[in-house]
């Protein structure tokens, strides 16, 4: 313990000098990290700066907190902070050094990403567009341009954090680093050169001197000292690549991220329960959430392609930043069992026996104390076990933890935490006026020109690849070529018409001819190619051809991403309906123009003199700027806008860039079902819903953007659609259920009590508003006995007590919190020797005079 006298006085004096301190001497041992030589079982979630603005950071931090996190964990995204080459950006959205301090200003610790290369469905994967005009460079290998630029911005990240003093080994938060992401998954492509690079990287990565460990995920062959952490949506079985590691996993997934045209993906949280408590029942003491809070993508940060703007993720902390509940809650109650087992978990290894088909038990004894998991992994049916010599019911697909190896605290198939059904409040964007036409006198607009408009144009032979013509300096590429059809030209011929067609590597295209928009194109999340033929007239005399190529985010996973391309690669060719003649016109002359004559005008800003708002308001007409003013709605209720009637685009509110929107693309009317059952492995496709509705309408405006009136929105719409549609949206909670049964454990904050009294509270229903300031004030329903369905939907079975609702009213209208014990005690019996569950629906209002009790408790005798 050489300088522990030093360190304890360091530790001293930086905790005298702010409001949290961290003494952190990090290590790790094959069991688990090793703080102050101190082993601990950890919690993490995945919070990514940029994704939510400076307001929501303290916000978010603490709903982690409070839902049982230790750690918050954080990509890195090297094109956000470095968009022009030694040119760095840390202000705002982007301010990491704020947000690690935030973390540590709630008492968290903090995981960072360096990376540098991210994927997390982020443009380019975090790269910088500008790394691939560099000369002789090749991506994420063993190549001498790419070393040198990664090791340049790791380095920069590391001396930053440590400036700030931000390392634990310097009496900060952050107590684990990443570099490289999941290369394993692609290093087959890149042949011997992955190995050496690999190797490269780690050894760079520890020679910056942290003081912290250095992980590498989905890494088996990562070299000593980085440990290789595991990323899935189950992580019990895997195993480091040294018994001297611990068996960390730094990406759960808590549902998935949503592409344009895709439907919602989410993950029950009885089957993310299961796959956590699996992970520490099998020796696991480092598990992260992604995402805890996905949040929203702002700007064109978007990657895939076609990854949507919102990045919700079915997180336990919505978009909104409004707790997801049942999963926040159950969570959270997950996270308490396993914390009450930390002593035995970090103590030893489990050993692990048969109970059965299916069926196992993992047990942690040391000589102070004893924890046990029983499991169920089967998919079909519910068990009942003997161990110790008493007898448990497992249902399927289930953990129960005991933390004494007695008593079960938790088990994961069955939620004590009330579920919330989320909803949006629609209003006009003008408040008080209802007409379409009094919307439309709030509008001014500006025509984007078809076709070449700005002086930076250019003439080149052939067609152009986009990303390396744009730079990603804009979505947004023109191929313009003028033609000249003669009266004798087979094209004309018996008046028929010809067909464009038009080939392109992605990922969406508009065809114009002259000037008139005759046809579009779009690809998808799972293939961005597109091909159109398009029906044309052309004229005797001169033609234009306008092509609008877009991007929709760059490719972020997969090998060689730095290669892939977008933009109208050909071939393009005129073809005759009739006749069958076809003129290729890839190799002809063509215009270009980068980006938008708005954009060079700086139309986003609504502050151009060019603005027209005395004619008729244009609707449903491809490439329009739209412009209007609205006041913030009321209330502290998050914000969104409902984009329903507009095409295809992006807005800004007071000049920041909400993001891409596109609510005319849906999802196909495969795949989605009533219900999903949690019971077995769960991948991306299994649970779906929104099929064959536009994949996402509404689009989140923080509300640290919004000024209380006189707030700008710009539109830029490229296809068509109706401005004065659009309306404001916040964010509320419309119901408040629970259905517990009479075979639920007591809910875990009674733990202590139980043990300490020798008394057991029971199950019970508790109903808790979400916000400061409401009371319960209605029972929409209640039934006690067999009552089946989901919150929003319940039924009353052949069983039901007829006090239930009376019962249910006494207790909890009129106080913020209520708890009511399920027990025929409380209810009495109404079929006996059956057994019966409690299931309440309420609703919350604001609180009116006189102030309500804040809780109030029912428990028969």
């Amino acid at each position: 313990m050489r300088g522990t006298g030093f360190l304890l006085v360091f530790c001293w004096v930086l905790g005298l000098l702010a409001s949290t301190s961290f003494c952190g001497n990090v290590t790790y041992d094959h069991r688990a990290l090793v703080i102050d030589g101190k082993r601990r079982v950890l919690i993490s979630g995945s919070i990514h700066y940029p994704r939510s603005t400076p307001e929501m950071w303290p916000d978010l931090i603490q709903k982690s907190k409070d839902g049982g996190l230790d750690v918050i964990e954080t990509y890195v995204f090297w094109n956000l902070h470095e968009q022009v080459r030694n040119q760095y950006d840390f202000e705002g959205r982007k301010d990491l050094v704020k947000f690690v301090k935030t973390v540590a200003d709630a008492g968290l610790y903090v995981h960072l990403r360096i990376g540098p290369y991210a994927c997390a469905e982020w443009n380019y994967g975090g790269f910088p567009v500008w790394l691939r005009f560099i000369p002789g460079i090749q991506f994420r290998t063993d190549n001498e341009p790419f070393k040198a630029e990664m090791k340049r911005f790791t380095a920069k990240i590391v001396d930053l954090m440590q400036q700030e003093k931000l390392y634990a080994s310097q009496g900060g938060p952050i107590i684990l680093s990443q570099i490289e992401n999941e290369y394993e998954f692609v290093a087959g492509a890149y042949g011997p050169a992955a190995k050496s690079y690999i190797n490269w990287a780690a050894a760079m990565a520890t020679s910056l001197d942290t003081g912290v460990p250095w992980v590498m995920c989905q890494q088996a062959d990562a070299p000593d000292p980085v440990i290789n952490t595991c990323n899935g949506f189950y992580c019990d079985q895997f195993k480091p690549n040294s018994n001297k590691k611990p068996k960390m996993w730094t990406e759960n997934y808590c549902g998935w991220f949503l592409s344009f045209g895709g439907p919602v993906r989410y993950r029950p949280v009885e089957d993310l329960a299961f796959a956590v408590a699996r992970f520490f029942q099998l020796g696991g003491t480092f598990q992260n959430y992604y995402m805890y809070h996905g949040g929203t993508n702002f700007g064109r940060t978007t990657g895939g392609p076609f990854v949507s703007t919102s990045y919700d993720y079915d997180a336990p902390i919505d978009e909104y930043g409004i707790l997801r509940q049942p999963k926040w809650g159950h969570l959270k109650d997950v996270h308490k069992a396993v914390k009450l087992c930390e002593e035995a978990l970090v103590g030893t290894d489990p050993t692990v026996t048969s109970l059965g088909q299916n069926l196992e038990a993992a047990v942690y004894k040391t000589g102070s104390g004893c924890a046990a998991f029983l499991a169920n992994v089967g998919t079909q049916s519910d068990a009942t076990v003997n161990f110790n010599g008493n007898s448990y019911s497992l249902p399927a697909w289930s953990v129960s933890i005991l933390p004494d190896c007695k008593n079960v605290v938790l088990n994961t198939a069955k939620i004590n935490s009330a579920a919330m059904i989320p909803s949006f409040s629609h209003q006009s964007l003008k408040g008080n006026i209802d007409s379409s036409e009094a919307l439309g006198s709030g509008w001014s607009w500006i025509n984007e020109p078809v076709g070449i408009s700005k002086d930076d144009a250019f003439v080149k032979l052939g067609l152009l690849e986009q990303i390396n013509t744009t730079a990603d300096n804009s979505d947004y590429l023109w191929y313009s070529l003028g033609i000249e059809i003669k009266s004798d030209e087979p094209f004309l011929e018996d008046g028929s018409q010809t067909v464009l067609h038009v080939e392109s590597l992605g990922h969406a295209l508009h065809a114009f001819t002259n000037g008139k928009l005759v046809g579009s194109g779009k690809g998808n999340s799972g293939n961005a190619k597109v091909s159109e033929d398009i029906p044309i007239a052309l004229v005797i005399g001169k033609n234009k051809i306008d092509l609008l190529s877009l991007t929709v985010g760059l490719q972020n996973f997969g090998p060689f991403l730095d290669q892939t391309g977008a933009g109208i690669t050909g071939p393009v060719k005129l073809k005759g309906i009739k006749n069958g003649t076809t003129v290729d016109l890839s190799s002809q002359e063509w215009t270009y123009q980068v980006g938008l004559k708005g954009e060079e005008l700086g139309l986003s800003s609504g502050s151009s003199s060019q603005w027209d708002s005395k004619s008729t308001l244009p609707k449903n007409q491809p490439l329009i700027w739209y412009k209007t003013k609205f006041d913030a709605p009321a209330g502290s209720d998050p914000v969104a806008l409902d984009f329903t009637g507009l095409g295809k685009g992006e807005a800004w509110v007071n000049g920041q860039s909400i993001g891409r929107y596109w609510p005319v693309y849906a999802s196909t009317n495969s795949g989605c079902a009533g219900s999903c059952n949690y019971r077995g492995t769960y991948d991306a496709s299994k649970c779906l819903r929104n099929c064959g509705k536009p994949s996402q309408t509404l689009y989140h405006v923080p509300r640290s953007w919004l000024q209380s009136s006189g707030n700008t929105l710009v539109l830029f719409e490229e296809i068509g659609g109706d401005p004065t549609k659009i309306s404001f949206a916040t964010r509320q909670i419309g119901s408040l259920c629970s259905h517990v049964s009479e075979s639920h454990p007591s809910p875990i904050d009674t733990w202590n009590t139980d043990s300490t009294s020798g008394r057991k509270l029971g199950p019970t229903v508790s109903l808790e508003c979400p916000s400061p300031g409401q009371v319960i004030s209605s029972i929409k329903f209640a039934s006690f006995g067999t009552p089946s369905g989901t919150c929003g939907g319940y039924s009353h079975g052949q069983c039901s007590s007829r006090r239930a609702l009376s019962i249910v009213q006494k207790a909890c209208i009129g106080s913020k919190s209520c708890s009511i014990g399920v027990s025929v005690n409380t209810f009495g019996d109404p079929c006996i020797g059956v057994t019966k569950s409690l299931a309440v629906e309420a609703s919350c209002t604001e609180r009116s005079e006189p102030e309500a009790s804040s809780k109030t408790s029912l428990y028969g005798v």
